[in-house]
């Protein structure tokens, strides 16, 4: 497996016992910034994305059947692939980017679209626009050094007409939603089996359930004072709080017995204890918590957060907070929807429907091999 050289991608695949390949800068020194990425510094990363594709791809999947490629506009994966003349797919983790019947770009999907059919196809058309600005000069560049002829339209190119879908059918339906043939594998999920520390079962053992707070990998995005905000929330409500570092290095704001803070820690095993999980909206997070059968509260920040959020919402399983940075009031106001019992019941339902089978489907896709052609 190709991916960035950042310690938490190393750790997960040495734990899966899969060889990696470094690919790329590291995701951490690209998002996890003071700051969020600025539009030129996208047009800086382009380049050494798709250069970075040619020549690590080009080498490793010599002898290979299929690539299979996933990530921020993985383009340079395809045309590795059409060189070596073996079979790709691409893999979405949610319906982002792909055509919508129903939704236009930035729009989230499952709700009504606000623009015409028109509008809608003028925004597609815009977006493809701005991925061939972005990635058009280096990826024609490269193919041109491969002897591989220029594509106008590199979007498309990236998806092809079958996109895979790795995301729960329940959480993200797909039947009716997309101009393209995607075939839903369901979410790929890695069973997690190493045991909680002894602190954290000690604090998870020590009261009531606590509401888990977290945002991952939203280093430069996660809204200023989002820790004791949470906090404050929760204690609103009377519930303890085990609040997640992440990226970026969130900690407690006073030494009270009714917080813990945790790092890297097993989801799995650990949302299905919880009272509730506040997070960013990240597509595995949310279908973790979802699985676990957890209500949630969503704080979406960029990027496919707020479909998730919507998704939430909808069915019933949660919150989705409306406001990028939250206050104490309406955080509060958020959990108060999540730790209501009906949610609580909603989310238990959803929870059993969630299928675990995603990766053996993909699998299963790979072997026969028709599914990677073209």
């Amino acid at each position: 497996m190709c991916a960035p050289p950042d310690d938490d991608f190393e750790a997960l695949l040495a734990r899966a016992g899969v060889p990696m390949v470094p690919l790329g800068p590291s995701v951490k020194s690209v998002v996890a910034g003071p700051k969020p990425p600025s539009g030129h510094a996208a047009f800086d990363l382009a380049p050494r994305l798709v250069a970075a594709r040619f020549e690590t791809l080009g080498t490793v999947a010599q002898g290979a059947d299929a690539i299979v490629a996933t990530g921020l506009m993985p383009a340079g994966a395809r045309d590795v692939a059409e060189k070596l003349g073996i079979g790709y797919a691409l893999a979405a983790f949610h319906l982002g980017g792909i055509p919508s019947q129903h939704t236009s770009p930035g729009v989230r999907p499952g709700t009504p679209s606000p623009e015409g059919e028109t509008d809608r196809r003028v925004l597609w058309k815009q977006d493809a626009e701005r991925v061939n600005a972005l990635y058009g000069p280096s990826l024609n560049k490269e193919r041109a050094a491969i002897g591989l002829p220029p594509v106008e339209n590199v979007r498309d190119y990236v998806f092809t007409e079958h996109p895979w879908l790795a995301a729960d059918p329940t959480l993200c339906p797909s039947e009716g939603m997309t101009d393209l043939g995607v075939i839903q594998t369901g979410a790929w999920i890695l069973r997690d089996d190493r045991p909680l520390a002894d602190e954290l079962e000690a604090f998870l053992g020590a009261g009531e359930p606590p509401v888990y707070v977290g945002f991952g990998s939203m280093a430069a995005h996660a809204p200023k004072g989002i820790a004791e905000t949470a906090i404050a929330a929760c204690r609103a409500h009377g519930r303890r709080v085990l609040l997640s570092r992440g990226w970026a290095e969130l900690d407690l704001a006073d030494d009270g017995a009714d917080c813990f803070v945790v790092g890297e820690v097993n989801q799995q095993a650990l949302f299905p204890r919880v009272a509730a999980v506040v997070h960013h909206g990240g597509a595995g997070t949310t279908t973790t918590a979802a699985r676990a059968g957890v209500p949630q509260v969503v704080v979406p920040l960029i990027a496919d957060q707020p479909y998730w959020a919507g998704r939430v919402a909808a069915l019933g399983i949660g919150a989705a907070h409306e406001r990028s940075a939250p206050t104490v009031e309406s955080l509060s106001a958020a959990l108060a929807t999540a730790l209501d019992p009906k949610t609580k019941g909603q989310a238990a339902k959803t929870g059993a429907e969630i299928k675990p089978d995603g990766a053996t489907v993909a699998a299963h896709l790979l072997l026969d091999g028709r599914a990677t052609r073209g």
